[in-house]
């Protein structure tokens, strides 16, 4: 397959394809969810590897894994992973998630990510490529499954993060209640200030009491449509010299 490479940062590129790129969501989910260095962290449904690679930007973070249903996901990270000689630091796994018990042992993580399929099998339009399709439909995986999977492989006080559309938002808390992922911080993300949310990030915290902090709302670009101070330090050393990302 084909790759093209694009700079995450001076130490690290991304293979990216036509079946497996990345958008603004998972850039944010990357920052949201942001590992501590004692952390073992794993990314669900990494598709192209993003997140994960967006955390090896810094130099000290090891210790990461990530995972995708689909081969063709699985050989790009693979890919990008020999790139950037990044073999001692990132990890991936070609699995299911809904059979995640045949790849991991419980509660062997501190931190699990997903920034799973948005929407739910015959609603809108259908991508025609498969897998466009698995990564936007809920083909084989629903909020349940990502839950469920996280929970399993939490250890106590374990973080879960992801992000979702707002009309998800009550399916999201529901699950992670059931699950026992406390809902324990909540961010919306607008466009422009005044705009209603496009997007939410939730960190839930396995066995964790109530108290749920609403975070303020991130703002991606201010009345120029250029990005703001914080969207700039999210994208940090990815926007520099790339004029259209900061537009």
């Amino acid at each position: 397959m084909e790759y093209n490479y694009e700079r995450l940062s001076d130490d690290i590129s991304i293979a990216v394809s036509d079946e497996h790129t990345f958008g603004t969501d998972a850039v944010l989910l990357s920052y949201f969810a942001k590992p501590k260095y004692k952390d073992k962290a794993l990314d669900m449904g990494t598709g192209c590897g993003i997140i994960p690679l967006l955390w090896l930007r810094d130099s000290r973070q090891t210790g990461i894994h990530c995972l995708d249903i689909q081969q063709n996901a699985f050989e790009q990270v693979k890919n990008s992973i020999e790139h950037n000689s990044l073999g001692d630091r990132l990890t991936p796994h070609l699995c299911d998630l809904r059979n995640i018990q045949e790849e991991f042992s419980a509660e062997c993580f501190t931190l699990v990510t997903m920034n799973p399929p948005y929407k739910p099998i015959n609603t809108g339009i259908e991508s025609l490529g498969e897998s466009a399709r698995i990564a936007r439909h809920e083909v084989c995986c629903n909020i349940e499954d990502a839950v469920k999977a996280a929970a399993y492989l939490l250890t106590y006080s374990g973080r879960f993060c992801m992000c979702h559309r707002p009309e998800r938002l009550v399916d999201a808390l529901d699950m992670m209640r059931k699950y026992k992922l406390e809902p324990k911080r909540l961010r919306f993300v607008v466009d422009k200030t005044g705009e209603e949310p496009f997007l939410f990030l939730v960190e839930g915290k396995k066995g964790a009491k109530p108290f749920l902090r609403v975070e303020p709302t991130l703002v991606i670009k201010n009345e120029e449509s250029r990005f703001t101070k914080e969207m700039l330090e999210i994208y940090g050393s990815y926007a520099d010299g790339y004029e259209d990302k900061v537009r």
